[in-house]
């Protein structure tokens, strides 16, 4: 049907609901955003079930046609979300997802989250099929330049005025991160009082930031500090930092590694890797230094650990999310899998 920029999304959900969206990109909190858009735009159309699958490797692609076609007890609309990984869904998840773009059904709205998608995949069959059907929004990253930009414009919509020295400052403070940044607005929200944000407040709401976080702790762990790693993470659980907000940091560099390894193998040179890794010049010998002893083995199985532990946080495996979160963190600094005793090792570090 169309391809939609994102902030066109709003403008064309209240014409109506497609019938297939597919969201793609590598910003976490971006997408997120435009599915929760899309959620509450399908539940307001009478979308009140949601089936959600994670189609990794071992994924049984049939279970998708069955939702589809089963009937809730009480006559529901029903929302099926997918989120399929590195946007490569596997001979049998292609001919499921063609399968069902053929005929849709109204009381079914289709939902695929995937990472950016490259030329060769959006002409595939299985993409074309979806795509031919229904929305794709693709989220391209923010990047250093255009940063401050985009902090103002998040500024304005939480109805907060900043001069360009104070937006240059938190701009350098979040590295990237634009989920750092949402919460540092959140905080100006509660302190500006109808105040011009120039530098010297956003100096205070910056210095002011939990004494653990997420950045500091997977820097620690690049670095190979396990120590200072575990002090770190036990800190942010004790703070009552969300398990998925320390998952999303880690999961979010160890897939920075894989690409730079990928590049790096194929004869690329490291500091051109890393910044198309989308790694500030500053952390490069972060990830030098972790790719030195991480090879791509041991990073393909951090990707798996983070998506078990991405499951265990959402309830569809029997695990304790931060007992595996201080598992990967260690794996992350070079120490060997500790799990089920690491607990006792941590509290030696």
């Amino acid at each position: 049907m169309a391809k939609l920029r994102p902030e066109q999304l709003s403008a064309a959900l209240s014409k109506g609901l497609a019938p297939i969206y597919i969201i793609t990109g590598e910003e976490p909190l971006l997408i997120q955003e435009t599915c929760d858009t899309i959620r509450a735009a399908a539940r307001k159309a009478g979308f009140i079930e949601r089936d959600l699958y994670h189609a990794d490797n071992h994924f049984d692609w049939s279970q998708v046609l069955a939702s589809a076609n089963s009937m809730s007890l009480f006559a529901d609309k029903k929302i099926i979300e997918i989120r399929v990984p590195n946007a490569k869904p596997g001979d049998k998840g292609g001919k499921v997802l063609q399968e069902y773009a053929q005929s849709p059904s109204s009381d079914n709205l289709l939902l695929v989250i995937t990472e950016k998608v490259d030329g060769v995949t959006q002409k595939s069959k299985w993409f074309s099929a979806l795509e031919s059907q229904g929305v794709h929004i693709q989220h391209w990253p923010v990047t250093a330049d255009n940063l401050p930009h985009w902090i103002g414009a998040r500024l304005k919509q939480a109805g907060l005025q900043a001069d360009s020295s104070a937006i240059d400052l938190l701009a350098s403070r979040i590295e990237g991160n634009l989920l750092a940044a949402v919460q540092e607005i959140e905080k100006l929200k509660l302190l500006a009082h109808g105040k011009v944000i120039n530098m010297e407040l956003m100096s205070s709401v910056v210095a002011d930031s939990a004494r653990y976080d997420v950045f500091g702790l997977s820097d620690k762990a690049l670095h190979g500090d396990a120590r200072g790693a575990v002090k770190t993470l036990h800190g942010l659980k004790s703070e009552g930092t969300e398990a998925i907000a320390v998952l999303w940091a880690l999961t979010r560099d160890i897939r920075s590694l894989v690409q730079i390894s990928q590049m790096t193998s194929q004869g690329k040179n490291f500091d051109w890797a890393a910044k198309q890794s989308g790694v500030w010049d500053k952390k490069q010998p972060l990830f030098r230094s972790a790719l030195q002893r991480l090879k791509p083995a041991h990073l393909q199985q951090l990707l798996r650990k983070a998506n078990g532990i991405d499951k265990a946080v959402k309830g569809m495996r029997d695990a304790e999310p931060w007992d595996e979160l201080l598992d990967l963190v260690l794996n992350l600094a070079g120490v060997q899998s500790l799990h089920p005793a690491n607990e006792k090792l941590s509290l030696k570090l």
